[in-house]
């Protein structure tokens, strides 16, 4: 199956409006409940995918001083497919001047046999915000992953801000070892890009357990940004984890590599 949905939002002097919203396959585009001036969109699954052998593509667009949030009503489950092909999700993200644009899907769970390789490629402009949260869950109860690999690149104003390539689950080498997942089976990473961003910062652990996982948030070299990334052995503690991040991206701190726990941070005066 080859589906392209796509999302665009633009501002027309009061508020955004969604002056494209194309569902077409297993992606079903609802429009949900607004606050203040942005506008926001679920996607509904129609149908199983992804499949062995599928190419979905979701293209996001939110246009100069819009604000826009993408959410998934329920988890992605990736499955063996017909062919032992991989399967290809791309996620386009694009975002112009004065945008903000937020990603937020429910997680990704690659199941046994299944093949997939996931692609976000990100545009945006000097002045946009974006938030991008991705989750996956390696495997179902007592089973064993299938073969994901994903890759995250992201352009701001025209050069580079990140590009991470991962990869988990067989014949990929060691990706369970105590180096990488260390027995954990939830993975997640979220993405903070804002020009008001004091990113001038040590990175920060959080949560330093190694049974019930942690997660690291850095600065990024090429923009205002924040990237943090997480390991832990339940989908709940995964975003447990990944929202402790976001409350320290939202904060600035006085002293270099503050952990929590310590003299509350001074908060925003505007938050993301």
């Amino acid at each position: 199956m080859r589906a392209t949905a796509r999302i665009r939002a633009a501002h027309n002097g009061r508020v955004t409006t969604l002056p494209q919203l194309h569902s077409d396959g297993p992606f079903h585009l609802r429009r949900l409940h607004t606050r203040g001036d942005a506008a926001t969109v679920g996607i509904i699954s129609a149908m199983s995918a992804p499949l062995g052998g599928d190419a979905l593509t979701l293209d996001i667009t939110a246009e100069d001083r819009a604000e826009l949030e993408v959410t998934t009503a329920a988890a992605t489950l990736a499955l063996r497919g017909p062919t032992t092909g991989a399967a290809t999700y791309d996620v386009r993200l694009t975002a112009g001047e004065q945008a903000h644009l937020r990603w937020l899907p429910q997680p990704l769970i690659s199941a046994a046999g299944s093949n997939l390789r996931q692609t976000y490629t990100v545009e945006l402009a000097a002045t946009s915000r974006l938030t991008l949260r991705e989750e996956q869950f390696l495997g179902r109860a007592d089973e064993e992953p299938g073969h994901l690999v994903t890759r995250i690149l992201v352009h701001r104003a025209g050069r580079p801000l990140l590009d991470q390539h991962t990869a988990f689950g067989a014949p990929e080498p060691g990706w369970d070892g105590p180096a990488v997942l260390n027995g954990h089976r939830a993975v997640g990473q979220l993405l903070i890009v804002d020009p008001r961003l004091d990113a001038r910062r040590n990175p920060v652990l959080l949560g330093e357990g190694a049974k019930d996982g942690c997660a690291v948030l850095a600065p990024l070299a090429g923009g205002p940004a924040l990237l943090a990334t997480a390991i832990a052995p339940t989908t709940s503690r995964l975003r447990e984890l990944l929202d402790d991040a976001h409350a320290h991206a939202l904060t600035r701190q006085r002293g270099p590599g503050r952990r929590p726990g310590g003299r509350r941070p001074e908060a925003w005066d505007q938050p993301l």
